[in-house]
């Protein structure tokens, strides 16, 4: 089942370089990869499938090559983009499942608006310092991110505010990797319900069960503000 899988990859920074190899070891099939970006020396302690010998080179590509070394069956399709509300339906055409590996709202926003119009399953999962967070979102079933937070935050604080811990993504990386896989097996039952925030330094867990929002402006009311349908 997971040989015949499509999952794609929304940045192949810290959180999706883990969830990537994770899921190239697991036998998922093809993984699509898209970040716009470059290896840097800065993000190397967060970053598992670069090394020194990579600095300068773009990220989806050596991504790519990496995970094809991991597991010769896989088929990794790099995109070296930026996923725009013009673009997203071309680098996710064919998924079963999204996942978040950016690090800005106004990408997922945009992410949760094509899942809900297109009935894919994603991942919203994010970490800054030593905190992360984790939510699946299957549309028609549960809550989306719109019934979280009907708009973006004015202001967000990322890693390049806070910086972040390298064991706090490969963490959550982990989480959402195993959410992934219970989806593409079709073990639905154990998916978690929750918004679930863990803080790694802190060691505290806090788990948030969101209902549907029947006046929800995406999964209710079908207004999709921030995605271009092609």
């Amino acid at each position: 089942m997971l040989a015949e899988s499509t999952v794609c990859i929304i940045g192949v920074g810290g959180l999706g370089s883990w969830t990537a190899d994770l899921l190239a070891r697991a036998g998922v099939g093809r993984l699509m990869l898209a970040d716009p970006d470059s290896v840097e020396t800065v993000n190397l302690h967060r970053q598992n499938l670069y090394t020194e010998a990579d600095v300068g080179w773009p990220k989806a590509t050596v991504a790519a090559k990496a995970l094809r070394r991991i597991n010769s069956t896989v088929t990794a399709s790099a995109h070296r983009l930026r996923v725009s509300p013009t673009t997203i339906g071309m680098v996710a055409k064919g998924s079963a499942l999204i996942l978040d590996g950016t690090d800005n709202f106004a990408t997922r926003f945009m992410i949760n608006d094509y899942a809900v119009a297109t009935s894919t399953p994603w991942i919203f999962t994010g970490v800054t310092a030593t905190e992360g967070q984790l939510m699946v979102i299957r549309p028609g079933t549960t809550a989306c991110l719109r019934c979280l937070m009907p708009t973006p935050p004015d202001t967000e604080i990322t890693c390049m505010d806070l910086g972040v811990l390298g064991p706090a993504v490969a963490m959550h990386s982990a989480r959402q990797a195993t959410e992934a896989i219970k989806l593409l097996t079709g073990q639905t039952d154990t998916v978690t319900p929750y918004l679930e925030k863990t803080n790694l330094w802190t060691n505290t867990v806090q788990r948030l069960q969101l209902p549907m929002d029947p006046d929800c402006p995406c999964c209710s009311r079908r207004q999709f503000d921030f995605w271009i349908p092609s």
